[in-house]
C-alpha cells in the first residue's frame, strides 16, 4: 500500500492518572490505561477515520516494542484503518510509555520510559512507500526524541517531496520545553518549518518559534518561514487561520462542550483539518470541522478516541452548521 496521508514518529501508550492533582509519587494512587498515543499516532489515526468518508488512505511509519502495549497501539490504528505494514516490531525493547499526571490549573506533568519510542530511524523509510503520498505530517516531538528519528523526519520529506513535488507538508511543533533548551528546538525545527506548508502550533508554540510576544504576532511572524497557512490552535476556544493574504487571520470558534480529558484534542484537530484540506474545502469550513473532531476528543477519556465522521456532523448540524 502507498497511502494519501502519511505520518512518522513516535508510538506509545499513555497511563494516566484518574483524577487531577494527584503526584506520581503518590504511593498506590490508580492510574488508567494503556492508552494507545503518540502525538504523529494521533493525528494519522484522526485522519483515517475522518478521511474513510473520501477514500483517502493513510499509513505510519515507527517502531513498537514486542510486547502487549505495542500490540495495541498496532490493533488501534488497523482497525481505524491506518496501514500499519511500515511499522517494525523490536524484539528486545518495550513499547514507549509516558505516565501522564492532570493538574486542576490544566497543566500536565510526565514520566516518559521512551522504550522503542524513539528507534525509528533512516532505514525505516522506503521509497515505494511514498508513491502516492499527498500529505506528510512531522511532529516536533518525533524530531527531539532522538537523533535517528529526527533524521528519519528529514529523509521522509526528502522522499515525499521528490516523489511529489506538490505533496503538502503539515508540521505541530509539539514543544516540550521541559524537554529541551528553547535553542536546540528552534534549530530542530527550522529546517522543517522551512519546508512547511501548514503549520499547527499553540499560541505558546508559535511565540517560542517566532521569538515574539502575543499569538497572534508570532503566527504572522511565523508567516515569513514560508508556510502557506499558520494553524493557530486555541483549545475550546477555537482556532485562528493566518494567511499571506489574511494577516489579521480568520477566527473559527469552538464547541461547548463537556471536556472528560484534553489529552490528544490538538493532533486529533490536525488529522481532520488535513483531510479537509485536501478534499478542497474552504478554510471556515475546515476549522468548522477540525474543531468538532477535537471537541469530540476532549469527552473521552484516552487521547485516541472513535469518533466517526457521522458523530462530528452531528455536533455540527446541533450547532446549526453544515458539512456536505
Amino acid at each position: 500500500m502507498c497511502p494519501d496521508i502519511i505520518s512518522l514518529g513516535e508510538l506509545l501508550v499513555e497511563i494516566m492518572r484518574s483524577n487531577v492533582d494527584i503526584p506520581h509519587g503518590r504511593i498506590g494512587a490508580t492510574y488508567k490505561g494503556p492508552f494507545p498515543s503518540g502525538a504523529p499516532a494521533i493525528f494519522i489515526d484522526s485522519a483515517a477515520r475522518m478521511g474513510k468518508q473520501f477514500n483517502l488512505s493513510t499509513g505510519f511509519i515507527g517502531v513498537v516494542g514486542n510486547d502487549e502495549f505495542g500490540e495495541c497501539i498496532i490493533k488501534k490504528l488497523k482497525n481505524d484503518n491506518v496501514d500499519i505494514s511500515q511499522i517494525k516490531v523490536l524484539k528486545d525493547t518495550t513499547t514507549g510509555i509516558a505516565f501522564n499526571q492532570y493538574n486542576s490549573d490544566g497543566s500536565r506533568k510526565f514520566i516518559f520510559a521512551a522504550g522503542a519510542a524513539g528507534k525509528t530511524t533512516p532505514d525505516e523509510i522506503k521509497e515505494e512507500y511514498f508513491s502516492n503520498v499527498r500529505a506528510i505530517h512531522i511532529v516536533g516531538s518525533a524530531l527531539s526524541i532522538s537523533e535517528s528519528s529526527q533524521e528519519a523526519c528529514h529523509k521522509a520529506l526528502k522522499i515525499a517531496k521528490q516523489k511529489n513535488p506538490g505533496v503538502i507538508i503539515s508540521f505541530d511543533p509539539n514543544i516540550r520545553p521541559e524537554m529541551l533548551d528553547l535553542k536546540i528546538i528552534r534549530k530542530i525545527c527550522e529546517p522543517v518549518l522551512n519546508e512547511t506548508d501548514i503549520l499547527m502550533p499553540s499560541g505558546e508554540e508559535a511565540e517560542m518559534l517566532a521569538g515574539v510576544k502575543g499569538e497572534k504576532e508570532a503566527s504572522v511572524k511565523l508567516l515569513e518561514k514560508g508556510p502557506k497557512l499558520v494553524v493557530l490552535k486555541q483549545g475550546k476556544e477555537g482556532c485562528m487561520i493566518f494567511s499571506s493574504e489574511n494577516l489579521d487571520g480568520i477566527k473559527v470558534p469552538g464547541f461547548k462542550v463537556n471536556q472528560v480529558d484534553p489529552t490528544g484534542a490538538g493532533d486529533s484537530f490536525g488529522g481532520a483539518f488535513m483531510v479537509g484540506y485536501l478534499v478542497g474545502w474552504e478554510l471556515v469550513k475546515i476549522a468548522k470541522f477540525a474543531n468538532a473532531v477535537g471537541a469530540l476528543k476532549v469527552q473521552t477519556f484516552g487521547p485516541m478516541p472513535d469518533t466517526t465522521y457521522d458523530k462530528v456532523l452531528e455536533l455540527i448540524k446541533a450547532n446549526e452548521s453544515e458539512i456536505e
